[in-house]
């Protein structure tokens, strides 16, 4: 990939995880401003998937029929329109369920598109760097995003959020200039295989079930953090401002472990770093749910942001290799399947244990998950692509 389409690349996705992690977070802030009970959180959150969800395959399919490049413009267009009526209908619960369902499918246009590209666009053997570098470029989207929300939210324990709104739709139309810069991938774009590859055949690779919910629990991780850390900071009478800054930290955290993928990768190897990295994250979500001191919620949120930064890429790259060429626009919205159902189940059933443990204890919840799913991963293969 030359650097010039690099960067647009790169550029687009930290603009599209900058909309995604100011926008879902300030929804919730919006909706707890509306009186919306914190047992509702969840299934707010749960609403950004849904639509994604059965759209995630099909999605898949017209990639690897049109290239990635219309649907990254396509997902930019919808991005726009989700800043558009959050700002618009946002007064309103039911405004808020819209919203999020516009800028879940939003997010996944824009992400599949990348992710397509970049399998396409990379040499074997190089899929961890370059799935790292991508991944970086989203963490720092997500370290940015919060940003907006420090700026506009200050001391107060629930920020102004109408321009939080106004200002995401302003960068929403800069991430539909930005997606004409991108450009369509390699020859793995339109090489084709022997024989036609569906979704089944595609699931019957060694190992891709527990790859899949790996990578849909340690996403799931994510976005509870995301929407429950703010609750955590209502109920513990924290200002904005400083869980805004701690949503920063996470995804700065994130970024490192993402930039030194790569070099981690080849020291370690893929199966004992992601089950490590995953035990990690565990841990510092487990000590977010303490009633701890600030200082102490801080290094938490690093401990646990360096652990849930691995996960992604390293399922990314381990899928990209293998599947065979021509399928891997399909390949990385079946991943994106598995997260969407993950992200729709997941924080819906915190969002019910919310009501008797608070969102200390669906943190808790969510660190016992990602255990769980770590002593799963200890069967993973992910070292050696299988042969195709």
């Amino acid at each position: 990939m030359s650097d010039r389409r690099a960067w647009a690349l790169l550029v687009h996705a930290a603009l599209t995880q900058l909309l995604t992690f100011v926008l879902r977070p300030t929804t919730s802030y919006r909706a707890l401003e509306l009186g919306v009970p914190a047992t509702w959180l969840g299934v707010l959150s749960g609403c950004f998937a849904v639509v994604p969800l059965v759209l995630a395959v099909p999605a898949g399919q017209i990639v690897d029929r049109v290239g990635e490049r219309r649907v990254v413009i396509a997902g930019s267009l919808l991005m726009c329109g989700a800043g558009s009526t959050l700002l618009l209908l946002g007064h309103t619960a039911i405004g808020l369920v819209a919203g999020n369902v516009v800028l879940g499918t939003a997010h996944l246009g824009a992400v599949v598109g990348q992710q397509a590209l970049v399998a396409n666009s990379t040499r074997s053997g190089r899929t961890d760097a370059a799935f790292g570098y991508y991944t970086f470029a989203a963490s720092a989207g997500q370290a940015l995003g919060p940003v907006l929300i420090v700026l506009f939210g200050g001391n107060r324990a629930i920020p102004s959020t109408t321009p939080i709104f106004q200002g995401s739709t302003a960068i929403a139309v800069l991430l539909l200039v930005v997606s004409f810069a991108v450009r369509a991938g390699g020859p793995g774009h339109v090489a084709q295989t022997s024989q036609p590859v569906g979704v089944r055949a595609l699931l019957r690779l060694p190992g891709l079930p527990r790859a899949l919910l790996t990578s849909c629990v340690v996403l799931a991780a994510v976005d509870i953090s995301l929407v429950y850390l703010p609750a955590l900071g209502a109920e513990r009478h924290i200002a904005s401002g400083v869980i805004g800054s701690l949503l920063v930290l996470r995804a700065v955290a994130s970024m490192i472990s993402r930039l030194f993928l790569g070099r981690m990768t080849a020291r370690v190897g893929r199966r004992r770093l992601l089950i490590s990295s995953i035990f990690t994250a565990a841990v510092g979500l487990a000590a977010c749910a303490a009633p701890v001191p600030t200082w102490l919620l801080a290094a938490a949120v690093a401990v646990a942001g360096f652990g849930l930064g691995v996960g992604q890429p390293l399922t990314m790259s381990w899928l990209a290799e293998s599947a065979p060429p021509g399928t891997r626009g399909r390949a990385m919205s079946l991943r994106l399947t598995g997260n969407r159902a993950g992200q729709v189940l997941i924080p819906g059933a915190a969002g019910l244990a919310a009501a008797g443990l608070g969102a200390g204890g669906v943190l808790l919840i969510t660190a016992l998950g990602l255990a769980c799913t770590g002593h799963l991963a200890r069967k993973l293969s992910v070292d050696a692509p299988p042969n195709r």
